[in-house]
């Protein structure tokens, strides 16, 4: 199989930071990598749609947002007196969501001020946009075989129908063949936590792999693969922690391969109440400023598992690009002040 290049040394060379909105938009790398993004877009409605998911429209403000957005800061508006966050994602609202529907997707714009360092890891931005996805009544292993058809349909569509743009962007399409057959690699995260160790990185095996070690991974890999079995307190609340194995968590990373990094998060979901009063208050959370989701846990939200597509990381590592601001028509790189 052919590699594609490093995506440090794109076959277009490309400014560290995006220049004014017009310059952006005009540039051939710009067009092609947005052409790419909506295909990725159609398809994955197009298997959504196939496999029975209803789109839902999220809020984009809330009183609260998801708390487990490592190291980023919450933006907080004045709602009528009233202080709401605009929302880092909306996990808590795809839950409630399942009142309705019990296979929904979403897709939206999230808001998260990064750390200032992140403004040089090509993979963050301020603002972005998410696929987001929920099932009611899921495992863990349930949203990993959704999302696995998904990438594995959007990425075909692509491939048929944007020859053109990726070969403007210097991405050798046969990269992606084990991928469009569905072929995924796994392991848990103890287990990239001992490869880490040999290689000589020191990942913490308490937490979530670092940005570090996630990148030093994907370098290695050659096809998409996930990390699961996260050990409890290295995420949010509302990932359940595995009854036959206390103290793991039962959810899921998707990274990418060639350096890309992650493209997914994603877990089963703590649908009772107790327990999810409990995993707040261990994690640091005030379970008052939950009312809302608390109440609808009490009246009764069905167990469920999903995930997060980050909309442009698909999109950068589809199209090969160096940095994630190149696949956003209108990029918010973190410190940047940009319209």
């Amino acid at each position: 199989m052919t590699v594609a290049p490093d995506p440090t040394a794109p076959a277009v060379p490309v400014p560290t930071l995006p220049g004014s909105p017009g310059e952006h938009l005009s540039s051939p790398v710009t067009q092609a990598a947005l052409r790419i993004q909506h295909g990725l877009l159609a398809g994955a409605r197009e298997f959504l749609a196939d496999a029975g998911f209803t789109e839902v429209l999220p809020p984009v403000i809330g009183p609260v947002t998801d708390p487990g957005a490592r190291g980023a800061k919450q933006v907080d508006v004045d709602y009528y007196g009233h202080r709401y966050k605009l929302m880092t994602s909306a996990i808590l609202y795809k839950q409630a969501a399942l009142r309705a529907f019990d296979r929904i997707y979403s897709i939206a714009p999230n808001v998260r001020l990064e750390p200032l360092e992140t403004a040089n890891t090509d993979r963050h931005l301020a603002e972005f946009h998410q696929i987001d996805v929920e099932l009611a009544h899921g495992t863990r292993d349930d949203a990993v075989e959704v999302a696995t058809g998904l990438i594995t349909h959007a990425v075909r569509r692509v491939v048929e129908l944007y020859p053109e743009e990726l070969a403007r962007l210097g991405r050798d399409p046969r990269v992606f063949d084990e991928l469009r057959e569905g072929v995924f690699d796994r392991r848990t995260h103890a287990d990239a936590v001992a490869r880490l160790r040999a290689l000589g990185h020191d990942q913490n095996p308490g937490a979530e792999i670092d940005w570090e070690g996630e990148a030093i991974l994907s370098r290695e890999a050659t096809r998409p693969f996930f990390v699961t079995d996260y050990p409890k307190g290295s995420r949010g609340f509302y990932d359940r922690e595995n009854p036959d194995q206390p103290g793991t968590l039962c959810n899921f990373d998707l990274l990418a391969p060639e350096g890309f990094g992650e493209l997914i998060s994603g877990s089963q979901r703590e649908a009772d109440y107790a327990r999810v009063i409990a995993r707040m208050r261990e994690t640091g959370e005030n379970p008052a400023k939950y009312g809302w989701y608390l109440d609808l846990l009490r009246e009764g939200l069905p167990g469920s598992a999903g995930f997060g597509i980050g909309v442009q990381r698909l999109t950068r590592y589809v199209a090969g690009l160096r940095s994630v601001w190149q696949a956003t028509a209108f990029p918010k790189v973190p410190g940047v002040v940009a319209p």
